[in-house]
């Protein structure tokens, strides 16, 4: 069996491999005697998203968690990470676990806990319960009631986790303009736990909204991982194509990841739409404040900043990084790379739910199509393209791809002289205007991710293919 380690957002693995009802168990007790070494006994909310058995770990993990004294909201089905984000915060709850593999493939599940602020917890945590997992392991003490018999003692309670998280989340935009607005918005679930969710959010009105993917099938079948990227929702575009809606938005499959299509079926890319929600909160709702990204998100938003007097601070890769930013410096908006977005005055997390609804906003206040938003969005910051790579590795190849990337001094990338060279989080080669090539191995999947943004694409598929060779790998 592999070491259990907690990686960027959770611990996670391949289901009956490492990832089992015992070390799920495992995990849960360790995560109890953190809590209970802290005194932070004050109860835990706990959900799951659509895999395959994540109602059943999540029960397992209750009935760890409620044999160790510790009260249990165990929500009632499937839900998004944001909502359990929320639920946390909301009932001042000690944290949360969340049963979920994310954007991962099929056959992985996982295991997200999260801080009382509803945020990603911090890699100290982590490290502690780390230390605790082997002695719990190996000393066979994990604590168990039956899940009926810690219902009856009122050690585990069921919870509606939707009517609060949808209260919050509508209180953060003009639902009734987007209700209102006549628009024909495009849903895709992914077959994630967010499904039913925006529709439920937007209700009865003038706005038509058609779903896909909405049911449960944990194979997820038709896509390779349920992310919200172009390769993965071709259908999708496909159906926008033919002129019937005005913007398709689509979730990962626990809800805490967005991508945007435009009215034309082009995928609006994930640092696109970071930038255009930025652009929404500064222009639109004339909010300021200092606007936290990571190092693999776009420079639009330094460009954006610079703009309206606003601020930019810089984290490594992962909302255990950016949410703790986002608390010290109150920062208006955060997000990263991978489609996550959080905002001001709700939990410092990401929510693909709310971020969405902040795109049909944005649409329904000013009237604009998406790639007219797009098209003002460029006036301000200019052209800026973006792709990236993923590249499979296997473990004992780590340390060889590090040792040739620590190396590699190239003096060009993407036909652009390279300015500067830092490991903030991987390996990134900055060049001349202040494009970039960034390395790094995923905190959550045997992948290596090769990012780059150049001022045209010809520029970004050269500077990805000098990253491969940077680093020695192909696809």
């Amino acid at each position: 069996m592999n070491e259990i380690r907690f990686g960027t957002d959770g611990w996670r693995a391949v289901i009956s491999d490492d990832y089992t009802f015992d070390n799920v168990r495992a995990v849960t007790q360790a995560t109890a005697d953190y809590l209970k070494h802290r005194n932070s006994t004050s109860g835990i909310v706990i959900g799951y998203d659509t895999r395959f058995l994540s109602g059943s770990f999540a029960g397992a993990a209750a009935e760890v968690m409620a044999a160790n004294g510790i009260p249990v909201a165990l929500t009632s089905s499937f839900v998004p990470t944001p909502a359990l984000s929320f639920n946390v915060l909301d009932r001042k709850a000690a944290g949360g676990i969340m049963i979920t593999a994310s954007h991962n493939p099929a056959r992985w599940n996982g295991f997200k806990l999260k801080s009382p602020e509803g945020g990603t917890v911090s890699s100290e945590t982590t490290n502690e319960i780390e230390k605790i997992i082997p002695e719990v392991m190996t000393g066979g003490r994990i604590l168990q009631m039956p899940l009926g018999e810690a219902e009856a003692k009122g050690l585990v309670e069921r919870i509606d986790a939707q009517s609060s998280y949808l209260k919050a989340i509508c209180n953060l935009v003009d639902i009734d303009g987007i209700r209102n607005a006549g628009l024909n918005v495009l849903i895709d679930s992914m077959y994630g736990s967010a499904m039913g969710w925006s529709s439920a959010a937007i209700g009865e009105g003038d706005t038509n909204v058609r779903e896909l993917r909405g049911y449960r099938n944990p194979t997820f079948p038709g896509i390779n991982a349920p992310e919200p990227i172009a390769v993965n929702l071709i259908e999708t575009m496909d159906f926008i194509t033919q002129g019937e809606f005005d913007i398709g938005i689509a979730t990962d499959g626990d809800g805490d990841r967005l991508g945007v299509i435009d009215e034309q079926g082009r995928f609006i890319t994930q640092l696109e739409t970071f930038a255009l929600i930025a652009y929404y909160q500064l222009a639109i709702l004339d909010r300021r404040g200092v606007i936290v990204r990571s190092v693999t998100m776009t420079r639009m938003i330094d460009k954006l900043a610079e703009h309206f007097g606003c601020e930019v601070q810089e984290t490594p890769v992962g909302f255990k990084h950016l949410g703790p930013r986002m608390a010290e410096t109150n920062a208006l908006i955060a997000g990263e790379e991978s489609g996550g977005t959080a905002v001001r005055g709700h939990i410092p997390e990401r929510d693909g739910i709310l971020a969405g609804l902040f795109m049909l906003d944005f649409v329904a206040r000013t009237g604009l199509k998406p790639s007219q938003l797009l098209e003002n969005l460029k006036e301000i910051v200019g052209e800026h393209a973006y792709d990236r790579l993923d590249v499979t590795v296997r473990s004992e190849e780590k340390t060889e791809i590090l040792e040739r990337i620590s190396e590699a001094k190239p003096e060009f990338v993407g036909g652009l002289p390279v300015t500067n060279r830092d490991t903030v989080d991987g390996f990134r080669f900055t060049v001349e205007g202040g494009w970039w090539l960034s390395l790094r191995f995923s905190g959550t999947e045997p992948l290596l991710r090769i990012y780059a943004e150049m001022p045209s694409m010809d520029q970004v598929q050269q500077a990805l293919q000098d990253g491969q060779e940077l680093a020695g790998v192909a696809l």
